[in-house]
């Protein structure tokens, strides 16, 4: 039996609640965004040995995509964010899910640079999910767990951008045993369909199984709408003005930008380094997203922890520790040159990056509660300008990507300590500590009620 009901924010997580309204909402909102990063990046495995060779691209061009790809992603993230405060986050991610299907299918029909790099900037909006599954998340959990919320639902979801690392290459086999693919060069083509069905299969899900928050659907009950009150409709304005926003932009950069660009290289790197072939690469390529399944919601479950003690203040701290370690495990990681310890510190460093995600999203919730989906939208667009930044270095730069590695390390570690600004008033710290206690206390009363029901 669910220990919530429909009308409040749930003060506990159950994985085997398929019932309530906030727990549908979780597994589904995990789900679209896997599908999302799983279409995302789908093209990556794939580049070296099919996509490149078939379209003919060069090296520049092969990052340049990538770019184009995460690169539109930032408008697209302030987009949502934004739309999520004023439609709600369900009809939002329908409409996310239909288009991305539509995208990553029409990317099949690239037939040259300037074709295929239209689908890539077209495929990279629908990496504007994360904010929609961070926004539901956190308006169906309560402060003791929207931290864990917010990182297992954004962690399972980041899994989509390893599990294609190894998938893809596979997907792409079967097409042409099965004969649905002219060549060799041509059987990526075919297989960009299989993740667009997928899609809207989840959208129809999304569209019968949840709603905008615990009590219903934002068109029903404007007044539950968080921008509802004459005069709040600037409050996107009032997120850009807080310096704490900026601070979350930077680490947010420095940790899940990290992971876009380590997702969009890992592959190739492993296969021009290591000179392993493409299926390999791409096996050994998705251990990094891997680690998602547990790491981002280790770090989110850290930052509540960190909270029970430290109040709010105490999920900085800690973001700011996992920022700095993270920073250093990538340092640790540019130094090798044996493929199996490489891989064994690239772990170590998927962990502390995955973990550094999630301790930001234990502390945005907090930030501005009216304007949510503004702040969620402006952090998470800091993911992306990180991961075009640094590309854009190894584009200009010329230097090798494993050097590559090294100085982004430190520029991590200093990032992480940005950190320590970010600061919380004895208002802020005192409403997220009754809002807890009113949940609670009203979870007992409804506890107390069924038993009463039951006697």
């Amino acid at each position: 039996m669910s220990t919530v009901t429909n009308l409040q924010k749930a003060t506990k997580i159950n994985l085997l609640d398929f019932s309530s309204v906030q727990m549908k909402t979780f597994h589904l909102s995990w789900l679209a965004f896997f599908l999302c990063f799983f279409g995302w990046f789908s093209h990556a495995p794939l580049m070296n040995s099919t996509i490149g060779p078939d379209l003919d691209l060069s090296k520049a061009q092969k990052i340049t995509a990538f770019i184009a790809s995460v690169g539109v992603t930032i408008f697209a993230r302030l987009l949502i964010g934004n739309l999520c405060d004023k439609i709600g986050p369900r009809k939002s991610y329908i409409y996310l899910l239909i288009f991305g299907a539509v995208a990553v299918s029409a990317s099949s029909f690239a037939h040259n640079w300037e074709t295929y790099l239209i689908s890539r900037m077209a495929i990279g909006v629908i990496g504007a999910s994360f904010v929609i599954t961070q926004y539901h998340t956190s308006v169906m959990f309560a402060p003791n767990v929207v931290g864990i919320a917010n990182a297992t639902t954004a962690g399972w979801g980041n899994l989509g951008g390893g599990v294609t690392q190894a998938i893809m290459p596979l997907l792409a086999s079967a097409m042409l045993a099965f004969g649905l693919a002219e060549s060799e060069l041509s059987k990526w083509r075919p297989a960009m369909f299989i993740p667009a069905v997928i899609m809207l299969f989840v959208a129809y899900l999304y569209w019968r199984h949840t709603t905008d928050n615990p009590k219903g659907n934002y068109e029903d009950m404007p007044e539950e709408r968080p921008q509802a009150k004459k005069g709040e409709s600037g409050l996107f304005l009032t997120a850009v003005k807080d310096k704490r926003v900026w601070i979350l932009f930077a680490i947010y950069a420095g940790c899940f930008g990290m992971e876009l660009f380590v997702n969009g290289r890992a592959a190739t790197y492993y296969q021009t380094k290591f000179q392993l072939d493409e299926t390999t690469a791409g096996i050994i390529a998705s251990l990094f997203g891997l680690m998602n399944l547990f790491a981002r919601s280790t770090g989110g479950w850290l930052g509540d922890r960190f909270s029970q003690t430290g109040g709010l203040q105490g999920r900085v701290k800690w973001l700011v520790i996992v920022m700095v370690i993270e920073g250093a495990a990538l340092i640790l990681f540019s130094q090798m040159n044996v493929l199996g310890i490489a891989v064994a510190t690239m772990i170590l460093f998927s962990l502390f990056v995955q973990m550094a995600e999630g301790a930001t999203f234990s502390v945005v919730p907090f930030i501005n509660k009216k304007s949510l989906g503004a702040v969620s939208g402006i952090v998470g667009a800091g993911g992306n300008v990180g991961a075009v930044c640094y590309a854009q270095f190894l584009l200009r730069s010329g230097a090798p990507l494993q050097d590559c590695f090294l100085y982004f390390g430190i520029i991590v570690s200093a990032i992480g300590l940005l950190g320590l600004g970010i600061k919380f008033s004895e208002a802020d710290e005192q409403a997220a500590v009754e809002e807890q206690e009113k949940l609670e206390a009203m979870a007992i009363e409804l506890k107390n009620d069924s038993k009463m029901q039951v006697a």
